[in-house]
This record gives structure tokens, sequence and C-alpha cells, in this order.
């Protein structure tokens, strides 16, 4: 697990420091399905979500939700709530708004404070145990485990509820830290209820199969080879890996080499020839037909596209 922990990328795209006088209601992740941050710096809310009990988060609380979605901070279970994005934000830094909504235009001692963002989430190979995660991932629950992380957070609150220099910045950064200790403690506590996958990483043999493959996705792997890492036949092999993963090996190696060429292709602007060659590919006419037969796009489509956004977004 750690070996493989090593591709985990979680990047603050947009955050915002909120000031806010009850009673509010603040509607997040309906644009976008990404993950999303929050820390209560002072007061207390409530998570609401559609279909869930409400989940009251005190002072000094902070959640990650790996999927976004819709969902609300309200000050009272029953108040409406207003889309984040209508909210005026005042820029503090690149990634970070300033959103004050208190009464009278004067923070009194009622007031909430929140920080709270979208982050760009990824765990390069590990990808697959993104889905299998809880929706909300509370870091209350790990505090006995990981009581380390308890001065970020105490730290998070004293820079949320302060202006001091450079503040904004360094909130962003404990934020991804934090959700990045989030993350790794629930792959570390053994995934939850996760199976499929995360069961063939719990396996031992497996496990020894699946570090092999993730180490050297570009190997021209066959299924006597990823026998061997196991030590069992490849009937025995196969049938096991199938049984849990609920795909074959050679399904999820070609799998597995298409999600790194998407992530090389459109992070971190790897040419398309490249990434076949690192990949085991002969050409790229016989890369670039797994690909979209995988991915459902040619790699060169999906490149422009993640440009055009990179682009924009500069």
């Amino acid at each position: 697990m750690s070996e493989l922990l090593v591709g985990m990328r979680l990047v603050g795209l947009n955050y915002r420091r909120i000031q806010i006088s009850p009673p509010f209601g603040l509607g997040f992740g309906r644009a976008e399905a990404r993950a999303q941050f929050h820390f209560v710096a002072k007061g207390s809310v409530f998570l609401r979500r559609p279909g869930e009990p409400d989940q009251k988060l005190e002072t000094g609380s902070a959640v990650l939700l790996p999927h976004g979605g819709a969902h609300d901070l309200v000050s009272e279970p029953n108040v409406p709530s207003r889309e984040i994005a209508a909210f005026c934000a005042a820029p503090l830094c690149r990634t970070v708004g300033d959103i004050k909504e208190c009464a009278d235009d004067v923070c009194r001692s009622k007031d909430v404070v929140i920080f709270s963002g979208c982050m760009g989430f990824e765990l390069g190979s590990l990808n697959p145990l993104v889905a299998m995660m809880p929706e909300v991932m509370s870091v209350a629950t790990l505090l006995d485990r990981y009581p380390e992380i308890l001065p970020m957070l105490e730290a998070m609150e004293r820079e949320a509820r302060g202006d001091r220099a450079g503040f904004a910045g360094i909130l962003a950064r404990l934020a991804e830290v934090v959700s990045a200790f989030v993350v790794r403690a629930w792959i570390e506590c053994g995934c939850g209820t996760a199976t499929g996958w995360a069961a063939a990483l719990r396996d031992p043999r497996l496990g020894r199969v699946i570090a092999a493959v993730h180490r050297d996705p570009g190997r021209d792997w066959t299924v006597a080879d990823l026998a061997a890492e196991m030590g069992a036949s490849r009937s025995v092999f196969a049938e096991r890996f199938l049984e849990v993963t609920g795909v074959t090996p050679l399904r999820y190696l070609t799998d597995l080499r298409m999600r790194l060429a998407a992530q090389w292709i459109t992070r971190d602007r790897v040419s398309i020839e490249d990434a076949a060659h690192r990949l085991g590919y002969g050409s790229q006419a016989a890369f670039s037909r797994a690909f979209k037969r995988v991915v459902g796009r040619a790699p060169g489509a999906l490149r422009a596209g993640a440009y055009a956004t990179a682009d924009a977004a500069e």
C-alpha cells in the first residue's frame, strides 16, 4: 500500500474562507463531481445530504467528500441553501477567496467561520479505490488512532480565524495535508467495507501480483508471468484473480495502462508516442486503438480537451 500511495495527488483548486451570520445555508457540489473539503474554524454547522441524516460539525471538525456531490452546510437543519458560487468572494490569493456575510457588516460572536473548497483528487494507479470510498470521511473518527492530525487542525483554526500574513496559502496547504491523511488512514485501516480490488490488495499472494504490475506496467506481462508472481498455476491464478477483482488479469493490466496513460497525457503533458512506449506498445497506432477502446476517446482528443480546459483556467 505504501508503495502504491506514491501516486496520490490531492490538490486544492478553489478554496473559500467563509465568515457568515446565522441563519444561513451554503450549497455545494452541484456544478461538478470534485472532491470537497470543509473545516469548521468557529461555531457549528450541519452537513446536509439528500436522503441522509444531517451530520453536525462542531468547531475543529473537518470532512472530506471524495466524490463531491450535492450537499449543504447549514446553520440549522431546515434552513434553505444558496449555491456557494452566488456569494461574492474577494480574492486572497490565486486559489483562495474570502466570503463575508455578517450581520450589519460586523462579525459578531455567534458568526461561523468555515474554510471550504474543491480539490483535484487522484490516486494514480490506485484510482479504483476512489470509487470505493465512503461519501463522507470525517477526521473526528481518526483522532484516537492518528493524534498527529490534531495539531494541524488547531493550526487551521488559528489561521482561519485571523488575518496574519500569508494565512490563505497556509490554510490551503494544511487542507491538502489533512485530506491526504484522511485518505491514507482509510487505506491503512483496510479500506473500510470496500471489496473487490481492495480485497485483492489485502490478499498477500494477489497483492504481490498487483504490486508487480503497478511497478512495471510496461512489461510484456503474460498470465503465466503473473501466476508465477503469485506462486500458482495459470488456471488457479486466473480463477482467483477474476473471483476477487471481477476482471481478468489482462483486462486489469490494460485498464491500469490506460488510466496511467490518461494521467500522463492530460496532467503531465507527456506525448502520446512517449506514453505508448512507456507502456510497452510497439506502435502508437496500437496504443491509440487500445486507449479508445477502454477510455472511449482517442488520446489526441482527450489531450486537446484537457489542454484547452487548463489554458482557460490560467
